[in-house]
């Protein structure tokens, strides 16, 4: 069940038909609702929200023919809390006539590519009007001809379908939803700067602030639930295996003191959820204002500095909120992030909605080459990792699901939506996670740092939106792939950063030109020090959707032919990129206004 305020998002399936009557509508009313039928059959037996809800679709009460369907269509899908809109035909419609003209409904026609009817002359005549309108669309036909009564969705255009309504639906799922920020700027990083416009103007997301000392507060006067942090203490316990304390003896803390620690940062981890997304069991104990939360589809916690040179760190709470479960057992994943990254955790929010599953949060840390393996290691790197590996690893605070410790069909490491994982695959992920004592040069204040080793082979894309003043947002894609080296080849590079960090050894997909030229130009041209890593090759998925919420792409693997954005993105030039740019700067953000 979704933990948000807000009924989840439909999608809204327009059957639009040639309005003539006397012969032409009336032969073509059952396959045009057949269409309609067939792609929301399609739509509900395949996706699902990340709450585990099954997406559901709402079909107009009657085909569309004109401007009073159109509007009574409308009508309902307003009603039925329709946030998605997918338009389908196999023959001439009056083009603007039954168009959808919301301005902030992400939109896709599909015209039925058959030669009985012409489905595709209306397709191009409603994508002409809704460019000439100023409102980009999404077309969709299928490369090759159908009969006119076949029924079926030929893969290349269910993929389409697929590809657009998961990132409407992602649009539409951040509308209205806030980012909690616990503290505010962290080290100097300008992502956790957090920039309120940015939020609102592109994601409709409203910026919430909270101190930090709020959790000083809410532990001292006991505001949070009792009987959950006894299950959550006892659970930590019993589940997360204190690892070797590598501080110098001075600096080692006496098991009480260490005690007293994973007390207070299993309470920092009921607090932060309760601060996210509310807790009505605090009302019952007289907090009511606290109980009801931020209404947060995403978080982060400032920590570094003024809180870890005082307090514990929240490695183990960021750990266990991004992870696919907890003490109270499998659910879905938070988006939390760490040292507060805003942008960070708005690029994990993308990859959960877009995949349902956990997400990595990492320091995009460290290039190694080959000639400096061998030189190191006297070993030579093999297999994807030859030509070079790049260095994931944060202040252990990633989900505990990048062990890939969970298991496909076939025995393959993998990272599962919430409701796929089973009892045994969350063992896995706990038994090959140990928790050691913080660096206390890095954080004095003492806490817990997860530390594992991704399993290879996983399929990942590692992205990050990043602001250019003068620009505004870009997004950045690397699809790749986890890699596992030799025991002592890995043991010797991860001993040279803190080795008390879980380590995802990643090899991008290069392309031998541009900034996928190498590895190593990868590693040069990321645009932060961070990056949000998700499970599966997902880099058409990330381009749609920033097409839809209008921001530009500048960096990607992604092969050509699997590149869709609105039609009227091919008005803006000849080099996709570039024309990328010009469309997104043409039409401004989606939620607010061109600067």
């Amino acid at each position: 069940m979704s933990r948000l305020i807000g009924r989840l998002p439909k999608v809204g399936i327009r059957p639009t038909i040639d309005g003539r009557e006397l012969g032409v509508r009336e032969s073509l009313e059952v396959q045009c609702m057949d269409m309609a039928k067939a792609a929301a059959k399609l739509i509900e037996e395949t996706l699902r929200f990340p709450s585990g809800e099954k997406v559901e679709c709402v079909i107009a009460d009657t085909t569309i023919g004109g401007v009073a369907d159109a509007a009574a269509c409308a009508d309902k899908f307003k009603r039925e809390g329709v946030e998605v809109s997918l338009t389908v035909t196999p023959c001439w419609c009056y083009g603007t006539e039954v168009m959808d003209t919301d301005p902030l409904i992400p939109k896709a026609v599909w015209g039925f590519n058959g030669t009985e009817r012409p489905g595709a002359v209306y397709l191009a005549a409603a994508l002409a009007g809704y460019s000439q309108k100023g409102l980009p669309a999404f077309g969709i036909y299928g490369k090759e001809v159908q009969d006119g009564g076949d029924t079926s969705i030929p893969d290349d255009v269910s993929e389409k379908i697929l590809r657009f309504v998961k990132g409407a639906l992602a649009v539409a799922q951040m509308k209205g939803k806030s980012y909690l920020s616990i503290g505010y700027s962290s080290m100097g990083i300008a992502g956790s700067m957090v920039d309120v416009n940015f939020l609102q103007d592109y994601l409709g997301v409203r910026a919430e602030f909270v101190e930090s000392v709020e959790l000083l507060r809410r532990i001292e006067h006991n505001i949070f639930d009792q009987d959950e942090y006894k299950k959550a203490l006892a659970w930590t316990k019993e589940n997360c295996i204190e690892g070797p304390d590598r501080n110098s003896k001075e600096s080692q803390k006496s098991a009480e003191v260490k005690e007293k620690e994973w007390e207070k940062v299993v309470k920092m981890t009921l607090i932060c959820k309760d601060l996210m997304n509310g807790n009505p069991k605090l009302k019952e104990m007289g907090f009511g204002e606290e109980s009801k939360g931020r209404n947060a589809i995403m978080g982060g916690f400032q920590g570094q500095r003024q809180w870890t040179d005082y307090q514990p760190n929240a490695d183990f709470t960021e750990s266990i909120l991004n992870s696919s479960f907890d003490w109270n057992g499998i659910r879905q994943a938070y988006i939390f992030a760490t040292e507060n990254d805003c942008l960070n955790a708005i690029s994990m929010l993308f990859g959960h909605l877009l995949t349902n599953t956990a997400q990595l949060f990492s320091d995009v840390r460290t290039y190694w080459s080959p000639e400096s393996v061998e030189r190191v290691t006297g070993k030579k790197l093999t297999g994807l990792a030859e030509n070079g590996i790049i260095h994931l690893i944060n202040s252990g605070s990633t989900t505990l699901d990048a062990t890939a410790q969970q298991l496909d069909a076939d025995g393959n490491p993998t990272m599962k939506p919430f409701w796929d994982i089973a009892e045994d695959d969350v063992q896995r992920c706990l038994d090959n996670t140990k928790w050691p004592p913080a660096t206390v040069e890095y954080f004095r204040g003492g806490g817990f740092s997860s530390n594992f080793l991704t399993k290879g082979q996983m399929p990942l894309t590692m992205c990050r939106i990043n602001l250019i003043k003068g620009i505004g947002p870009v997004l950045q894609i690397a699809e790749g792939w986890s890699v596992e080296l030799p025991e002592d080849i890995h043991n010797v590079l991860n001993d040279r950063t803190d080795p008390t960090w879980p380590t995802t050894w990643f090899v991008p997909r290069t392309t031998g030109k541009g900034a996928f030229k190498d590895v190593y130009t990868v590693m040069a041209k990321w645009g932060a020090n961070h990056g949000a890593i998700s499970h599966g090759h997902i880099g058409a998925d990330l381009i749609s959707l920033a097409a839809m919420l209008r921001i530009p792409v500048n960096m990607h693997n992604v092969d050509e032919n699997d590149v869709f954005r609105p039609s009227a993105w091919a008005a803006f030039g000849e080099q996709l990129e570039g024309a990328d740019y010009r469309a997104c700067d043409n039409y401004g953000p989606l939620y607010g206004f061109k600067g």
